[in-house]
């Protein structure tokens, strides 16, 4: 078998995936009863000896093919489903096993099986140990994707959890003795920069929908958050650096809670990684947009016509200056954009306000309006600039600019 092409050796775990249940549940079981039955008189050694002379070898062939199959499958991250499916399979045939072949003179088949899950069980770990060495080893000399948006990686390893929680069922039993390590040690990967940098706190105690069985599966997606901190820190724009790392958990986020993942990790895993999302979005907000910010006084302070106009000045080269900058930006996740937007927009659409109100309609200084900015937000960060290269463009094309009215 270890000799096998993978297409022969997967067609032939799919066929004996077929072939077990109605082995085990029909076949071997009728022949037990047959057995019993039809020796019901004669000595219990009559009817051990006759089974196991009819059944033995077959069982024995039939599961000595799943040990050789935990032998012969590569360790590598694609194939661990073809040994959870084996895994699977006998896990949930057991009882029957047990049952059917109770007698001493087929313990050869009970061992076999069980021989068949233990070695299944040390493939299955080798092979996630072998898939977190893939992660860490993903190159962080690749070049920062431009937009910010969703790194290849992320979307790899969450889409292959993903998949995994599937199994969850049985991962428990595969996972329950399996140590989990500390915080990810790997050159360059922060102590606790992520909330879940600890596997052990990641899983709390309080969350009655998760189990400390599944804190390996936390582990994974710290090396993963770890591995996305080396890779922001390719991007030389501090603003684009919270970006990059808002997109990326967010989908990690949103993966969570619409798979099984949700089920393993907890509740509180994920609300916890909900606020770091709103957190790197807020310093991506604070650093990207300081210096429109700073551009107006506060709200508390009286303003001459001259310090609107001068403001305003402020205000627009501000604004362009981000609008340039971030043309190519992006943010995919819907939500995230529209909150980041909001966000902005209560803190800038009324500033603005009060300085377009202090300027007379149809002065040059004043090249927008209220509505303009808020459009503006509401359509940024989709990689084209809201649509516009600045707002002062986009408003410079609507015939009702200095009519009074609001532009839609």
């Amino acid at each position: 078998m270890q000799k096998m092409d993978w297409k022969v050796l997967e067609a032939k775990v799919k066929s004996w995936l077929k072939a077990v249940k109605p082995a085990v549940q029909t076949l071997f079981y009728v022949e037990r009863m047959l057995c019993d039955r039809v020796f019901t008189i004669a000595p219990p050694s009559v009817g051990e000896s006759v089974f196991s002379h009819v059944a033995r070898d077959a069982a024995v062939a039939l599961f000595g093919f799943a040990e050789g199959a935990a032998k012969a499958i590569k360790r590598s991250p694609e194939r661990i489903f073809c040994l959870l499916d084996l895994y699977e399979a006998i896990a949930n045939l057991w009882p029957g096993i047990k049952a059917t072949f109770s007698y001493d003179a087929t313990s050869a088949v009970r061992s076999h099986a069980i021989n068949s899950l233990i070695k299944l069980g040390e493939a299955v770990r080798v092979t996630l140990s072998n898939f977190e060495a893939v992660i860490q080893k993903d190159s962080s000399k690749k070049s920062a994707i431009r937009s910010g948006d969703i790194d290849p990686l992320t979307v790899n390893v969450m889409n292959y959890l993903a998949l995994l929680a599937d199994y969850g069922g049985v991962l428990k039993d595969i996972l329950v003795n399996w140590p989990v390590d500390g915080s990810p040690k790997h050159p360059g990967f922060p102590d606790s920069y992520f909330p879940s940098c600890d596997p052990a706190t990641s899983i709390t105690a309080g969350d009655s929908d998760a189990s400390a069985k599944f804190a390996r599966f936390a582990q994974l997606v710290d090396v993963l958050l770890c591995k996305l901190d080396v890779k922001a820190k390719r991007y030389k724009d501090v603003a684009l650096y919270y970006l990059f790392l808002a997109n990326n958990l967010q989908y990690v986020v949103n993966k969570v809670a619409q798979s099984s993942l949700k089920h393993l990790l907890g509740e509180h895993w994920v609300a916890n990684h909900e606020t770091m999302v709103k957190l790197y979005a807020s310093n991506y907000e604070r650093k990207g947009w300081s210096k429109v910010f700073a551009s107006s006084p506060g709200p508390s302070v009286e303003i001459s016509l001259g310090q609107a106009k001068e403001s305003l000045r402020r205000f627009d080269a501000a604004l362009e200056e981000v609008q340039a900058k971030q043309a190519r930006w992006a943010v995919t996740d819907q939500k995230l954009r529209d909150d980041i937007a909001l966000s902005l927009a209560e803190e800038l659409v009324p500033a603005y306000q009060r300085l377009y109100d202090g300027c007379p309609r149809g002065d040059p200084v004043v090249k927008f309006t209220p509505d303009d900015l808020d459009n503006y937000l509401a359509g940024m960060l989709r990689a084209t600039g809201g649509g516009s290269a600045t707002v002062s463009e986009a408003a410079s094309r609507s015939s009702s600019r200095w009519n009074g009215k609001s532009i839609p």
